[in-house]
């Protein structure tokens, strides 16, 4: 056993510095073999890929191996709740209870810090004059004074969606860079230098693909130097990655765009350009553009194999697409005579140039393995994406080797990993709860590359046999059926005022959480006795409080009905929750462009798209709801399914073994009978 092996082994014993640290401590076998895992991988190097169920503490088991190791890494996150979660809370503490001095650093994206110059130049927008903005402004002024970091997440009150926030952070787009005036105050460059200086570096898994791509994010000096590199939430990597690997246009970049003309050019060259027409005329554009899908609804996907979107007249789109242009055109050549005035008109003519240059990529075929579609919503977004993140995890991140002297430069660092020594080799964490619905976890691996990493399937601690049910009402109506919704309203109603609220209701549509929470919300029944909440109501913080806080802050329990957002990453420990009902089964949409093209190239490979891709797609979503219900050992709870199909189709069995142990009820009487055993558990404590 290495010296690593033994210091890992000895953290995790019963008498070892977590349990002398922390009186909550209990050691878990799955814990420490995990632990063990990552410590092979940090010494060997390679890429290690771990399942770890709920409870295993799989935080821990990766963090105590690194921070004992000595090896400077860096931790990335899906989250930005879960990155301040382990910058502030858990690695401060166990580099207390380790006793290690360690350096830890927090960077984010540049929409996360305050940007001293635009706030200085949004006091003179014309947003200033409205009393909503100039009060969010005011409070932000305030706050800037004070701010060490400038990371926006300390400013308490200011929504996530604030419409103020992105006229007071900087893009790649809008910076300045060095020829800012407030370079030397910028938070963003200064979070850069702390990331520089530290041992164990806390990102999250947009920037990290955002320096994949653009290379501007400050890490192309950091990447090189790090030797440890972990995933956590890994199962969100392959669908943020192909975000940022293809490439996009949306309207709202063209108004932003407008805006910023407008402030630039009236408060550095007024009188010099009619900047008003040259903003308007780019905002008419964009008006212009979106018009062209006025006849689809919000929120479709448009393929585009050809031309056009499909559905698309040709000839009014190529006009949209030219009137973009032209109006892209006519304010370079209005920049162009004042470039020399200030760099914002140069940075100003740059991103129109770019532009111009994707936008002339959308005028030839699309790219091989990537697919092409058209997203309507308030804005269009123009999308071209790859299918996967296979070929850039392969070529830009596992070939990287760290910097053997001062001179390396970053592309010298990406060389074939089978040169190099094992001393030199980086070692790649990649984990999560849940990472597919096989021993092989192909539905992980094969997307992201790693089919030659080593594998490795925690089971959770919990007693899921006794501690959870599952329940398939056999008498729901298909999801495709009238009433399916109603039916789903009226289970969670009968449900929800035997246990006082506690409940849960996750749906795969939007349409289907709003029929469900107008159903609820209109019940005269629930009155008084259970509140119900619905996404959208307001902060998905705000709701999310609330709910936890159950019958302890008010004299209601709570329904939550929510969708996407809440079915990972929500946790409510205790008897707040007791009952997660699912709408239905979470396939993925067969129509939607980019499952179309997967499900195609499956297909031309002699394999079953269903199979393949839809039933492992479901099979992990369907984890990760069930997994909001048992987050502790002394939790209790059922898990409801209002999809006959689990029970009657032959796939439902393959479904059913992804899950946690459950056991089974099997008619409506087991489930009032669990019901009412969930009641007098709660009475009782």
């Amino acid at each position: 056993m290495s010296d690593l092996s033994a210091a890992v082994t000895q953290a995790f014993d019963l008498e070892g510095a977590l349990a002398a640290g922390s009186v909550h401590f209990q050691p878990r076998d799955g814990q420490t073999q995990m632990a063990l895992a990552v410590t092979e991988v940090i010494e060997q190097g390679g890429e290690l890929v771990v399942e770890a169920g709920t409870g295993v503490g799989k935080t821990y088991a990766y963090l105590v191996p690194v921070l004992l190791s000595g090896q400077r890494a860096l931790v990335s996150t899906a989250t930005k709740a879960l990155q301040d979660q382990l910058f502030s809370r858990d690695i401060p503490k166990l580099t207390q209870i380790l006793n290690l001095p360690i350096k830890v650093a927090l960077l984010k994206g540049r929409g996360s810090y305050l940007c001293v110059q635009r706030l200085e130049q949004s006091r003179q927008g014309h947003e200033a004059n409205d009393r909503v903005y100039a009060h969010a402004l005011a409070k932000i002024e305030t706050w800037s004074h004070s701010t060490l970091t400038g990371d926006l997440s300390e400013l308490t009150g200011l929504d996530d969606r604030s419409p103020v926030i992105p006229l007071v952070t900087s893009t790649r787009d809008n910076c300045l860079g060095s020829q800012c005036p407030k370079f030397r105050a910028c938070h963003v460059n200064l979070a850069r230098k702390e990331a520089l200086a530290a041992d164990v570096v806390v990102i999250n898994h947009h920037l990290f693909f955002a320096d994949l791509t653009v290379r501007e994010s400050g890490m192309a000096e950091l990447l090189p130097t790090v030797r440890v590199t972990v995933f956590d939430e890994a199962h969100q990597l392959n669908e943020i990655g192909v975000n940022f690997l293809g490439h996009n246009i949306t309207t709202g970049q063209l108004i932003d765009l407008a805006r910023d003309v407008l402030g630039a050019g009236l408060q550095l060259a007024r009188g010099l350009v009619d900047w008003s027409a040259m903003a308007s005329l780019l905002e008419k554009s964009a008006r212009d553009l979106r018009l062209t899908a006025s006849d689809f609804r919000a929120g479709a996907r448009l393929r585009w194999t050809s031309l056009e979107p499909t559905g698309m007249d040709l000839s009014t789109w190529q006009l949209g697409l030219a009137g973009v242009q032209e109006a892209c055109q006519r304010n370079m050549q209005a920049l162009e005579t004042v470039s020399e005035l200030a760099p914002d008109f140069v940075r100003l003519y740059e991103r129109f140039a770019t532009l111009l240059q994707t936008l002339k990529r959308f005028e030839k075929p699309c790219a091989d393995e990537s697919v092409r579609w058209l997203e309507v919503g308030t804005q269009l977004r123009l999308v071209e994406s790859p299918l996967d993140i296979a070929d850039a995890v392969q070529a830009q991140m596992l070939g990287m080797k760290p910097l053997a002297d001062d001179e390396q430069t970053l592309e010298q660092a990406f060389q074939d990993p089978t040169q190099e020594s094992v001393a030199l080799r980086k070692a790649f964490i990649f984990t999560s709860a849940t990472l597919g619905d096989d021993a092989q976890m192909r539905w992980f691996t094969e997307p992201c590359g790693l089919m030659q990493a080593r594998l490795l399937q925690v089971s959770s601690p919990f007693n899921y046999a006794e501690q959870a049910a599952v329940y398939v009402p056999r008498d729901m109506p298909r999801p495709n059926e009238p009433h399916h919704s109603q039916k789903v309203a009226q289970l969670v109603r009968q449900a929800a005022l035997v246990l006082g609220g506690r409940t849960l209701v996750l749906t795969t549509t939007l349409a289907a959480m709003r029929s469900i929470g107008q159903a609820l919300s209109e019940d005269v029944s629930l009155s008084g006795s259970v509140e119900v909440l619905v996404q959208g109501q307001g902060p998905k913080r705000r709701l999310m409080e609330r709910f936890r806080q159950g019958q302890q802050e008010g004299p209601a329990g709570c329904i939550l009905v929510a969708s996407a957002s809440f079915w990972e990453g929500f946790d409510v420990p205790g008897e707040a929750l007791q009952l997660v009902v699912i709408d239905k089964l979470p396939f993925p949409p067969p129509n939607d462009p980019l499952v179309e093209a997967r499900s195609s190239r499956l297909e031309r490979e002699g394999r079953s798209a269903f199979s393949a891709y839809s039933l492992p797609e479901a099979a992990v979503a369907l984890k990760q709801g069930a997994g909001r219900l048992i987050r502790s050992e002394s939790d209790r709870g059922i898990l409801v399914v209002c999809d006959p199909r689990l029970a009657t189709m032959g796939y439902g069995k393959r479904l059913l073994a992804s899950l946690p142990d459950m056991r089974v009820l099997r008619d409506p009487a087991d489930f009032a009978q669990a019901l009412s055993r969930l009641t007098r558990t709660s009475t009782k404590t």
